[in-house]
């Protein structure tokens, strides 16, 4: 139990972490990678009411998808805080292409309002950075905390 509830903790912990990064982007004028916002108004269609919604649905989605990060992370021998950092950071990375490609090929086309439309090379950039960012904290969690779901790799 104290597993589940700490990878809760550490999905929670980096989803804020992520959206940080992502903000921080934004607001730096870089790119359009207000992700909360886009989430949202994908949802609700408007822009006002969209942060609320956004927030939740990432929240939700930062939880759900810590449970495999900490599943793949915490099966691997860990000797120091490098592998486990190192293999979140690689997830994210792997995660952040497809969930690039999946939001330039599908959702910016099809987004309701206008401005979250043009998703280019550089809110792809970002997004992968959110989702690297997101794997080392993940990674950080699970050397930190006692999380493991009883997998081991036995590497030589």
């Amino acid at each position: 139990m104290l597993t589940v509830l700490n990878t809760i903790v550490a999905g929670l912990v980096a989803t804020l972490g992520m959206s940080t990064v992502m903000y921080g982007i934004h607001a730096t004028g870089l790119t359009n990678a207000d992700m909360v916002r886009a989430i949202g108004s994908l949802l609700t269609k408007n822009k006002r009411k969209a942060m609320s919604a956004g927030f939740v649905t990432h929240i939700i989605s930062g939880i759900m998808f810590a449970f495999p990060y900490a599943i793949i992370i915490s099966a691997f021998p860990e000797s120091d805080v490098l592998a486990p950092v190192s293999l979140g950071a690689l997830l994210g990375l792997f995660h952040g292409f497809v969930f690039s490609f999946v939001m330039i090929a599908m959702v910016a086309e099809n987004h309701p309002l206008e401005e979250y439309k043009k998703a280019g090379v550089s809110v792809a950039i970002a997004h992968i950075a959110g989702h690297v960012v997101y794997g080392i904290i993940v990674g950080l969690m699970v050397f930190a905390l006692p999380i493991s779901y009883g997998f081991r790799m036995n590497i030589q």
